[in-house]
């Protein structure tokens, strides 16, 4: 079985283009900590510290270098829309019980349940707050909807847990909502900030939705068939938790009664599920096949949205990043 070609210190897309830009916002999301009380600064400074991939931030700029340059408002755009990101992984490690998070401690295992809830409410407010400074309203407008959304999906993704009922299209709204709704953010605000038609403005955020579903579907992929010391995270976990992605849903379409049954069993008993013994339950292989085929699918409709840019070197980075994930999804599937 192939294993991606990643690891915890690899990019996970190519953004050299606007890589300078990234040192800046990282500076400027760790500066936010000094904005808050003395008392909880440095709560949030430890939160902010453990760098991500800062994609959301990234889609933000590049789409202000493709639709006529990036200014001091698209830093300010990353920066509160990777808040906000920062913000719902405090709270899914609450949930998931998660210990540790790109090698460091969550704030869930340092300080416990009650302290982190308000602590992710506290980077949300101030997420929304920083927002209001854009003199477009409906700029706040969205980042707040974008926030209302990945709230809401984490509630729907809850609700379902264990649920073999859940569709696919079910699954969808669910990704759309708690991955998918800042990529859009990112991309159509990041273009509404320079001015652009409507049209453009909606074919940027179309592109961060799909683009933000991909990567979402990738990342289920890779939880079944990746490499932990590759990937640098725990693996085979989502089964476990009773999060029923893609792959297994597809896996559960061409499973028969008993073997819906027997796949309940072992879902219940909320244990990591290695590989050979989901083969053993229906079609695997196929299933994992068939997720990398819809995502890569839904790739290229999302280059496709790239049509309204004009031909600048941010169209073509837009473009590697649809590429590159493509072959990422490659890698994923089982040979």
């Amino acid at each position: 079985m192939k294993t991606p070609p990643t690891d915890a210190s690899t990019p996970l897309f190519p953004f050299d283009l606007i890589r300078a830009d990234l040192v800046d916002v990282e500076q400027a999301i760790r500066d936010q900590a000094r904005a808050f009380d003395p008392a909880v600064e440095g709560y949030v400074s430890y939160v902010c510290q453990a760098a991500g991939k800062r994609i959301r931030p990234a889609l933000a700029l590049m789409a202000g270098g493709a639709t006529g340059g990036k200014t001091a408002h698209h830093t300010r755009l990353s920066v509160i829309l990777e808040m906000v990101h920062i913000a719902s992984l405090v709270h899914d490690d609450i949930m998931d019980g998660a210990e540790t998070r790109r090698g460091l401690p969550t704030a869930v295992a340092k300080w416990g349940s009650s302290l982190s809830v308000l602590l992710g409410d506290a980077i949300f407010a101030y997420a929304l707050e920083l927002a209001t400074d854009f003199d477009d309203a409906q700029v706040c407008r969205s980042i707040a909807k974008a926030s209302r959304d990945v709230c809401s999906g984490e509630i729907f993704q809850t609700q379902r847990r264990f649920d073999l009922n859940l569709s696919v299209a079910d699954y969808l709204r669910m990704i759309e909502m708690k991955t998918a709704a800042l990529f859009a953010a990112a991309a159509g605000l990041g273009a509404r900030l320079n001015g652009v038609s409507e049209q453009v403005e909606q074919a940027m955020h179309s592109y961060g939705m799909k683009l933000g579903t991909v990567y979402q579907i990738y990342d289920d992929c890779l939880d079944l068939v990746g490499d932990e010391k590759k990937v640098g995270k725990t693996l085979r976990t989502d089964l476990a938790r009773g999060k029923l992605t893609l792959p297994i849903l597809y896996l559960l379409m061409d499973a028969t009664d008993a073997q819906k049954q027997k796949l309940n069993k072992m879902l219940l008993k909320g244990e990591p599920m290695d590989t050979s013994i989901l083969a053993g339950i229906a079609d695997y292989e196929g299933a994992i096949e068939r997720a990398v085929n819809f995502a890569q699918n839904m790739l290229k409709e999302a280059r496709d949205e790239l049509i309204c840019l004009d031909e600048t070197p941010y169209k073509k980075a837009f473009e590697d990043i649809a590429s590159y994930l493509h072959a990422l999804l490659d890698n994923c599937r089982a040979v």
